[in-house]
Parts: C-alpha cells; structure tokens; sequence
C-alpha cells in the first residue's frame, strides 16, 4: 500500500518533476478514486500542491484535480482561500467550468487579482 495520497497518485498518474517511483502495487484509478474519496483535506491538497504546484503544470488529469478540488471543498465550505485556489483551476482547466469557478469567486469575498486565461463565454460557446 502507499503511504499517502500523493504516492498513489505519482505512481498512477507519473510526477513532471521525479521519476515515477517504482512500484509493484497493482495501478487502477478505481482504487486511486476511493483512497481520495475518504481522504481528508489535508492530504488532498498536499498531494495538488506537491503534483501541480503551479496549477498549469502537472500531470494530474484534469477530472481528477476538479474531483479532488470539490472533495476539499465539501470538507471546508468556508475557506475563501481554498475555494479561490478551487476557482483558479476551473479557470484554467477549461471554459465549461467558468460560472463555477466565479460563483466560487463570489463567495470567497474578492475576485481574483488575475485576468483568466480564456475568455469568458457561456455553455454554448458566445461571450458574455
């Protein structure tokens, strides 16, 4: 068994910084998804700051950040500084999660101190 979250997922998903470490565990994301499932917060941002610490980088699916994200959110609903981390990658990771990502703005208080990446447009593709 790996020790934490972050080994399990370097030694499914591979680390853009160190070699993926050598393991003979057997390697499903099924099992990668119910360790991070009941994982509490502090191990799920450990292993997106360790993996991603730049939030473009890394070699994290995307399905698997906004999972991860969402599920350390559940856990603490009321942290503006989290749910702004939260929205800086929806920004980042796509245009179909900009209305969440500036709801989640919202209700952290402030708007971010940077221009997004991609133009803002509504689910079927036209500026706002």
């Amino acid at each position: 068994m790996h020790n934490t979250l972050t080994e399990h997922a370097r030694c499914l998903f591979g680390d853009e910084y160190r070699p993926r470490p050598e393991c003979s565990l057997e390697h499903e994301e099924r099992y990668f998804i119910e360790e991070l499932t009941f994982a509490d917060a502090d191990s799920v941002l450990a292993m997106l700051h360790e993996l991603c610490p730049h939030r473009v980088d890394g070699l994290l699916p995307v399905w698997v950040r906004n999972l991860a994200y969402r599920l350390a959110l559940l856990q603490r609903p009321d942290e503006p500084a989290l749910m702004r981390e939260a929205a800086e990658n929806l920004w980042l990771h796509g245009l179909d999660w900009d209305d969440i990502a500036a709801d989640l703005t919202r209700c952290a208080g402030s708007e971010l101190s940077w221009e997004p990446l991609v133009t803002l447009r509504d689910r079927d593709g036209s500026p706002h």
